[in-house]
């Protein structure tokens, strides 16, 4: 698997994202629910945190474990958390187009996504319309990743390495690595902890 080789200014952490940008998180794992570990430290710092939840994922009650830990308490993910659910690929596509919008009513510095492109494998939906869905998608994600005004992280969190997409979709996954900054795979370690591995950079963009 590859990505883009990013500015040799740029700072490379796992376990977080970027302070502006496209991440990729992924693995043959529940990834989606991998994404809670990320949100103390956002939360922590008071960054507000737009969640499209693809996965159907989201649990209140490992968001509460997880910021007891770090002494925050589940207040403050009421109010730094917003939560929209997708059900099917179109939803999560209509999701991420109205992400501008939703930023004026809630100024977030990070939009996570969940599910993302394993929805768009959907056998019950054609190859055009999954096609077609999947690149809107995909467009509104990487000019996300592009915002300036103010900076804003894109956190995908995806588990397509469970799935065995048909051929018509099995490009998915490349195009939405091409698009990102930075790509990570979680794998298991020999504890059965997860661990997080940076992908093989391109060349160039």
């Amino acid at each position: 698997m590859s990505t883009v080789v990013l500015p040799t200014n740029t700072r490379i952490r796992p376990w977080r994202l970027p302070r502006q940008g496209l991440a990729i998180f992924e693995g043959s794992c529940n990834v989606p629910r991998l994404s809670h570990y990320f949100l103390p430290s956002l939360v922590g710092a008071g960054k507000n945190v737009l969640f499209l939840d693809g996965a159907n994922s989201v649990d209140p009650r490992l968001m509460s474990r997880l910021g007891r830990r770090r002494g925050i308490p589940f207040d403050r993910f009421n109010r730094c958390v917003r939560v929209c659910r997708a059900f099917t690929c179109f939803q999560l596509t209509e999701l991420i187009a109205r992400v501008p919008k939703f930023l004026t009513e809630f100024p977030a510095e990070v939009v996570v996504v969940t599910a993302f492109p394993e929805l768009y494998l959907d056998e019950d939906i054609r190859d055009w319309d999954a096609r077609v869905a999947f690149g809107q998608a995909l467009q509104h994600l990487r000019s996300l990743g592009q915002c300036n005004a103010p900076p804003l992280a894109v956190g995908v969190f995806s588990s397509y390495g469970m799935f065995a997409p048909a051929a018509a979709r099995q490009r998915f996954f490349e195009a939405t690595c091409v698009a990102a900054t930075e790509v990570w795979k979680f794998q298991l370690a020999e504890d059965g902890r997860p661990r997080l591995l940076r992908a093989a950079a391109l060349s160039e963009k």
